[in-house]
């Protein structure tokens, strides 16, 4: 696993933790049982708290009793803090995937969590390295260059709607030259030239053209590009006719 990767997966695992807060305590039925049974009088004492539940239950309990018991569960019942509730949102969000500071503020709005408590969360995340801007930018480059194919203006256009800083996006851009793009135009459409044969070369052109022009490159290194590969076709004893 990358070193990156795992430092981030180290950090989501710290804060999960600390959401979840300390474990709870025995309560002091179970303390009593545990003190009484080694004095011999466990058994009265559960049989005592049995009986106290059902009397409250039965309404012949102490006064109170009940009122308490309401409360204590409309307590439990209310809503955590705006602050406990954007981290939980935030760490369920980043559990599958690396997520931009706009993406994630954007996901807190949704849900009506306060601007303020949104802020101070998402900051605290980035403190400890979960979130990321410029680690997702530069990740996003690699991975959909590599697997789509995009060219640098596609993949700046994805950044930006995922809210990376302009800066941000000009470094992560910056690790593909031009002989890359050149050569996964070139990749493209060797891939979709077995298709259009068959058809006349000014359309075979169009739709090549038209191909990478979807995925962000300029008309005039798609039309080089597609110049070049059908010219090497033709070339090819097995693709004259």
């Amino acid at each position: 696993m990358p070193t990156g990767r795992r430092r981030r997966r180290s950090a989501l695992e710290a804060e999960q933790t600390e959401a979840a807060g300390p474990a709870s305590t025995p309560t002091a039925v179970e303390s009593g049982r545990g003190g009484g049974e080694a004095a011999g009088h466990g058994g009265v004492a559960a049989s005592a708290s049995r009986r106290g539940g059902r009397r409250g239950r039965s309404g012949t309990g102490l006064p109170g009793e009940e009122h308490s018991g309401r409360t204590s569960r409309k307590q439990a019942e209310q809503p955590a803090d705006p602050e406990t509730r954007a981290r939980d949102i935030c760490l369920r969000l980043l559990t599958g995937a690396a997520k931009t500071r706009k993406q994630l503020a954007d996901a807190l709005r949704k849900r009506e969590i306060p601007e303020e408590a949104a802020d101070a969360v998402l900051t605290r995340l980035e403190e400890v390295g979960l979130i990321d801007d410029a680690a997702f930018a530069a990740a996003w480059v690699e991975s959909r260059h590599a697997v789509r194919g995009l060219s640098r203006r596609a993949l700046a256009q994805e950044l930006r709607t995922k809210g990376v800083a302009a800066d941000l996006v000009e470094q992560a851009v910056a690790q593909l030259d031009h002989d890359d793009e050149t050569d996964a135009a070139r990749a493209l459409v060797e891939r979709k030239l077995r298709s259009t044969r068959g058809l006349d070369a000014q359309v075979r052109t169009r739709r090549l053209v038209g191909m990478l022009a979807r995925r962000g490159y300029s008309e005039g290194l798609a039309f080089r590009v597609v110049r070049s590969a059908l010219e090497e076709e033709w070339s090819e004893p097995s693709g004259r006719e």
